[in-house]
This record gives C-alpha cells, structure tokens and sequence, in this order.
C-alpha cells in the first residue's frame, strides 16, 4: 500500500472549491436540463428519437382528417408547435426532469391504441414517436457539461 499526501496550498484550495460547489450542484443541474431542452428541441427539426429511429409518418386517415379541416401542419409532431415549446426542465441539487404538460404529449411519447383514450379517441392507432429521452450524444453532453462545471468549481 502506498500513501500520497499533498501539501499545495493552490490544489488543496481547488479541492475544497470543488468540495464546497458538490454541496449544492444545482447550478450544473440547471445547466444539464436547458441542454437536455435544446436538445428535445433538435429531435423536434430532425423528426427523430432519442435513439435516432426516424419518428412514424402520419397516416392517411390524419393526413385527411386535416385536409378537411383545412389545417397547415409541417413535419410529424409539427402540426401547431405546441408541444416542442411546451418542453421545459425543472432541477434540484440531486435531479433533472425534462417534460411537456401538454395534454397529448404523453401519447406522442408513447403511442396509443385506437379507442383507448374513450369512444372515438383516437380515430386511428397512434405510433409511439419519442421525443423525450437521453441520446447517445446527450450522454456525451452531460458528462462535458459535469467536468466543465468541476473544472470552473476548481478555478479560484
């Protein structure tokens, strides 16, 4: 067994500095949500999951129903742009949520099964298209985010 002991005044002062900021990580916690926020945002232009699968077209049925409603809509998920502004993130010293309190965004998120909501809703089987998630790249981000926080923690 070998035993190190530093006695720098500058690393021991970094050390304590980042002691001092892993009591309330917070700040990086709201860091880590307004990225996982931009990020749903990229999945919203890219029309794509989390994991990169290319979100369900609309069906016919849909694409008829808003042609009689005579309703402008853009790419999948686009229709009125409601759900990609409703994203926002809350956090604590511990955590990070990242969601949408829209009404329907839990049936974007998850699909549903024609009937399933009550008589007539939905019209048609509704294919899950996720767009809430960590990517492989978001995982990338967090932990630059994490050591770039540790990184000013440490600077005096």
């Amino acid at each position: 067994m070998f035993e190190l002991e530093i006695n720098d005044a500058d690393i021991t002062f970094a050390l304590s500095r980042i002691a001092a900021a892993l009591t309330d990580p917070s700040p990086v916690m709201n860091e880590i949500g307004m990225f996982l926020v931009a990020s749903t945002g990229r999945r919203f232009d890219e029309t794509k999951a989390p994991d990169g699968s290319t979100w369900a077209a609309r069906s016919e049925t849909t694409l008829a129903i808003y042609d009689r409603q005579k309703a402008t809509y853009g790419a999948v998920l686009h229709k009125s742009g409601t759900l990609r502004q409703s994203i926002f993130h809350s956090y604590g010293p511990d955590e990070v949520t990242v969601g949408s309190n829209v009404l329907y965004s839990a049936v974007m998120q998850f699909g549903a099964a024609k009937g399933s909501l009550g008589k007539g809703a939905p019209w048609g089987n509704i294919p899950a298209r996720p767009f809430l998630g960590l990517s492989e790249e978001d995982k990338g981000g967090v932990v630059d985010i994490v050591g770039e926080w540790l990184e000013r923690a440490a600077m005096p």
